[in-house]
């Protein structure tokens, strides 16, 4: 309680209308986190999922941020932390990077001193998105979905009878806009149902809200190369402050470390450690409460001593 308590006293306070994607100056050496963390209340009638897309954050990266704000019964007036700062992944700032246990892409401009982050939804449990190093290899506008066997088969065991196209249009899963992995089956692509951005929804395709993709479609040049990673927890420096960002691993993760979370933080940070060397004291009682709480918000775990 009192560790929820110091976050809400502590972030900052401020109003922010756009539902743009949210674009960050590069930060200076020895920094690694970007943005600032919001605070707002609830407005009447105003759900989550509004929120969520009114401020172009993911639903359980809002659902992790408020973890005492019940979804189903939300009270008018009622304080909403918006997570909008970022530890940036352990990934070259270079193209795409997608970190699936944060649900959350970061687009790195070529010949540029800025960093664009959008949520995004990922293959469901069963179909996962995977990791690994691709690139761009194709940009379609209004794109036909051509259904994959393997969903045509899942979705007629539940009754449901796919063609084999699904022509452009309102009815089409895949939006407006689509951009192919060079693993031919995945794309980036919008969707019909922005509520399942920020969610483990899709066959392994990675979905973005309609107004997201529309701007990263006409951003991103094709060989643009997307590096998908899989980080729960994730590190960096704020100046001489050591910071982590604790999300919920997802459950293949979890089941590899066979729900053992403390391995998976623990060898988060002495991987970090030995890529940095950097004399660091790490406060572990600290990194314990953050690692635990999975609040997506960076929070100090330790200091530089030099």
């Amino acid at each position: 309680m009192k560790f929820i308590i110091s976050i809400m006293l502590s972030i900052a306070v401020f109003i922010f209308t756009s539902a743009e994607a949210l674009t960050y100056n590069l930060p200076a050496t020895g920094i690694d986190t970007v943005g600032k963390v919001q605070h707002i209340r609830l407005a009447s009638g105003q759900s989550l999922t509004d929120v969520a897309r009114k401020y172009d954050i993911g639903y359980y990266e809002l659902v992790e941020a408020n973890p005492r704000v019940n979804p189903v019964h939300l009270v008018n007036g009622t304080p909403i932390i918006i997570p909008t700062r970022y530890v940036l992944p352990d990934a070259p700032r270079k193209g795409i990077v997608i970190n699936l246990a944060e649900l959350r892409l970061y687009y790195y401009p070529k010949d540029s001193d800025k960093v664009i982050t959008m949520p995004i939804g990922i293959g469901r449990q069963g179909w996962d998105t995977p990791t690994g190093t691709f690139k761009i290899t194709q940009k379609i506008k209004n794109p036909a979905w051509h259904v994959p066997k393997s969903i045509a088969e899942d979705m007629a065991q539940n009754g449901v009878i796919l063609p084999k196209v699904v022509p452009a249009g309102p009815n089409n899963p895949l939006g407006q806009y689509a951009m192919r992995l060079s693993l031919p089956s995945y794309l980036i692509h919008g969707t019909t149902v922005p509520a399942g951005v920020g969610r483990r929804v899709s066959a392994g395709c990675i979905r973005m809200f309609p107004e997201d993709i529309k701007s990263l479609f006409a951003m991103v040049p094709s060989g643009t190369p997307v590096r998908i990673i899989n980080e729960p927890y994730k590190l960096g420096y704020d100046g001489k402050q050591l910071v982590m960002e604790s999300h919920k691993p997802l459950s293949e993760m979890r089941h590899k470390y066979s729900d053992n979370l403390q391995a998976i933080w623990v060898d988060a940070i002495d991987h970090f450690m030995a890529e940095q060397k950097t004399p660091t004291v790490v406060n572990w009682a600290q990194v314990d409460a953050v690692a635990r709480a999975q609040m997506g918000i960076p929070q100090s775990i330790g200091y530089k001593t030099a």
